[in-house]
């Protein structure tokens, strides 16, 4: 980890935040509880425990692995339904394969992006390739999902495929951190990720001892999850480590530092940073449909119940027995 990366970041766009910019306390350090998906692998539950308005707009985030596979022993998901938000995949290492009820689909490995706008409603799957499954190996990355504000939960489904080669990157001042914008915009720098809710989403990794200050939206909120390392979050330095979660407070500038001294198995502290308007609408989640409205939920149970979410398609090898 991770799969996206540079010989010298010195010859990247560098990016910190101005001189006057607020720096954003931080408010609270939650620890992810670990748990399984889909047909068993395992997640940490990124945002588990902290307050929805502190989230809005994104719902949860699962940290997928890191996992070393035995042969035999890769995992996916089953066929499922989604309505009223995206989901985001962002796969580090590894690869999956993934196709809807609409045709939709296709293949993401080593730092790629999948991101899907669920819309209206579709039946998804995500899954190892054969070889993948019959070799075992390393699986690593993050699924996220991003509410969509009510004019738009019934759009038509869409999809974009993000290549890790199409990710902006940048660097700090002295080089010592790898930032990648995924979706958004970073201090004038766009991600290729197409947005319906305006967020801004950023793996970076710094080297020991580094430290990032980035510019950060005011109308945005700030959120740090540590995918492995250890670190700091605030200009009062206040500790991270992996699987924990960082929000921010009001302000113009993000904080993030690594430890002088990281673990032998993660030389680096690889963080993920989110930021986004928040929606502020009523949500009702239950399972895999955000909607507005419990009378919304209770249709679009009953859309899927009736088939309205599409059919699965018999394709070899990611048939419904699967």
């Amino acid at each position: 980890m991770p799969a996206v990366t540079v010989e010298n970041p010195l010859t990247l766009p560098r990016v910190t935040a101005p001189e006057g910019a607020v720096p954003r306390p931080v408010l609270a350090v939650t620890t992810a509880p670990s748990g399984f998906e889909g047909e068993g692998f395992p997640v940490r539950r990124a945002f588990a425990g902290i307050n929805y308005k502190y989230l809005d707009p994104f719902i949860m985030m699962d940290q997928m692995g890191e996992v070393e596979y035995q042969p035999g022993e890769p995992k996916g998901t089953p066929w499922h339904p989604h309505r009223g938000f995206e989901t985001v995949t962002y796969l580090i290492d590894g690869t999956f394969v993934h196709q809807d009820s609409n045709g939709g689909g296709g293949t993401i490995k080593n730092g790629d992006t999948q991101w899907m706008t669920a819309g209206s409603g579709l039946l998804h799957i995500e899954a190892p390739p054969e070889e993948l499954v019959v070799s075992g190996g390393l699986f690593h990355g993050l699924q996220l999902w991003v509410n969509l504000p009510a004019a738009d939960k019934m759009m038509d489904p869409r999809y974009q495929d993000i290549r890790g080669g199409q990710v902006q990157l940048l660097t700090s001042p002295d080089g010592g951190a790898l930032i990648r914008v995924i979706a958004g915009e970073l201090d004038g720098h766009e991600g290729p990720g197409i947005t319906h809710t305006p967020i801004t989403m950023i793996h970076a990794t710094l080297r020991p001892g580094a430290q990032i200050t980035l510019p950060w939206r005011e109308d945005f909120n700030g959120l740090a999850y540590v995918l492995a390392g250890r670190g700091s979050v605030g200009t009062d330095r206040r500790p991270v480590h992996m699987g924990q979660t960082a929000v921010f407070g009001a302000g113009s500038s993000l904080t993030v530092r690594a430890d002088e001294k990281q673990d032998s198995n993660a030389p680096d502290l690889e963080v993920v940073l989110l930021g986004g308007r928040p929606i502020r609408e009523p949500m009702a989640h239950y399972g895999p449909f955000v909607m507005n409205t419990q009378a919304e939920l209770l249709q679009a149970f009953e859309d899927f119940q009736k088939g309205r979410l599409g059919t699965i398609p018999a394709v070899h090898g990611m048939s419904e027995g699967r």
